[in-house]
């Protein structure tokens, strides 16, 4: 099924009309349901014949899209609540951004690194499975995150290249002692595999309204850099995935709390973009961090154009 992009109906998220949305392909849906009824191999047989390559290369660099949102039901992006929920349009997203100059590869889940396999979007590309997807956006339990996506023996088998999880750290949740210890535990199983493992830390608080936030200050993201960095018995193959401060002039110092190689989390880049490009241009200039790790802000950027975004992105690179 390489190359089976084909114009369909329907959608973008959020109820704009795909045709709108420059230049992102159509995916054959119904091919893709045949293949996942009639041969659910093939997505194995798509993963083993997958070229490889380095997951990082001459240039020492690393450009991430990430798509890991919709299995934590985190499907808005800006006032959109549901952007992400029409698969057909995140996958035509997906694959112009994958077919973009400098772009090294792809974060996200099973269910949707399955659809890019059979689609023939990966090879020669990074492929990082998201690994704790079980604390759901809004939940009671958001923060004992459990780890119901990609396994290490998962992510070995298929030949991908490394696995991504989140750490939410709050000092006033328990659910967080039990993420913690997990987390570890992961770290140790993709180190004995040598597989490289990106932490995404945070220290998290919950406000008066129950929503759960995550504190961007220096203070914060220093601590949460100096427990993750510390986590499992060998950190040989860790990676840490770290938001740019609120005072982006606090990065210097930030990341000076660990050795560890570092890309930037994108997140959401909100009305002001350039603002956010300037964010990320100079945190990239910092001798860890090693490239960028961007998701919504990309492929639901506010003017439609895709490949502009990713250009964009991977200019500052």
């Amino acid at each position: 099924m390489t190359g089976a992009h084909h114009e369909t109906g329907g959608t973008a998220g959020g109820g704009t009309p795909a045709a709108a949305v420059a230049d992102v392909p159509g995916v054959d849906v119904p091919e893709l349901v045949r293949l996942r009824t009639h041969h659910p191999e093939a997505v194995a047989e798509a993963a083993a014949r997958r070229a490889r390559r380095p997951l990082i290369e001459d240039d020492g660099r690393l450009m991430i899209v990430a798509a890991d949102h919709p299995a934590r039901g985190a499907l808005g992006v800006g006032d959109r609540r549901l952007a992400m929920a029409n698969r057909a349009d995140l996958l035509g997203r997906l694959c112009l951004a994958l077919s973009r100059p400098g772009v090294d590869g792809v974060l996200a889940t099973a269910d949707i690194l399955d659809d890019l396999l059979l689609l023939g979007a990966l090879d020669g590309k990074v492929v990082m499975g998201s690994m704790n997807r079980g604390g759901l956006q809004g939940a009671r339990f958001e923060l004992d995150d459990r780890f119901t996506g990609h396994r290490p023996e998962d992510i070995q088998r298929l030949g991908f290249d490394a696995g991504k999880l989140l750490l939410r750290i709050d000092y006033d949740d328990p659910g967080s002692l039990n993420t913690l210890e997990a987390t570890a535990r992961v770290i140790d199983e993709m180190a004995a595999r040598r597989l490289p493992v990106f932490v995404e830390p945070f220290i998290s608080r919950r406000g008066p309204d129950g929503r759960l936030r995550n504190d961007l200050s220096a203070d914060a993201v220093t601590r949460s850099i100096a427990i993750a960095s510390g986590l499992g018995g060998s950190s040989a193959y860790t990676w840490l995935k770290v938001p740019v401060t609120d005072d982006p002039a606090d990065m210097a110092e930030v990341m000076e709390t660990s050795t560890l190689p570092a890309v930037l989390l994108g997140g959401e880049a909100g009305d002001d973009q350039d603002g956010t490009y300037e964010k990320w241009r100079g945190a990239l200039r910092l001798p860890t961090v090693r490239g960028l790790v961007v998701g919504r802000s990309l492929l639901y950027p506010a003017d439609g154009d895709v490949a502009a975004a990713v250009d964009t992105a991977v200019g500052l690179l």
